[in-house]
């Protein structure tokens, strides 16, 4: 049974709850408009990648098209798509990171 103030501090509790939904809300909405580079051989491959982890641009200099290596175009493709993932799983980490800081939430 709760006392006195029990009903205020369950709504106050609520509206700090709701508030912080929104503020995770525009901050993933934030992440989606950035857009991240990752790069493999030197820059020879770059890939462009939004904070939602979608591919929006392959670049991909001449001097890295060799028609006689497929082989390392494909892997320098692959290299600069996981480093822009992983660029984008640390400013995902880094941004939404902060909502959950000192709550212990099972994961």
């Amino acid at each position: 049974m709760m006392r006195g103030g029990g009903m205020g501090n369950m709504q106050n509790m609520m509206k700090q709850m709701q508030k912080m939904q929104k503020k995770m809300a525009e901050a993933q909405e934030e992440l989606g408009e950035k857009k991240i580079e990752g790069s493999a051989g030197g820059g020879m491959v770059t890939v462009v990648v939004t904070g939602h982890r979608e591919v929006v641009d392959v670049i991909i200099k001449p001097e890295a098209v060799d028609p006689d290596d497929v082989e390392m175009l494909q892997d320098l493709v692959l290299a600069a798509t996981n480093d822009a993932l992983k660029k984008v799983e640390e400013l995902t980490n880094n941004t939404m990171g902060q909502f959950t800081k000192g709550m212990n939430l099972p994961f």
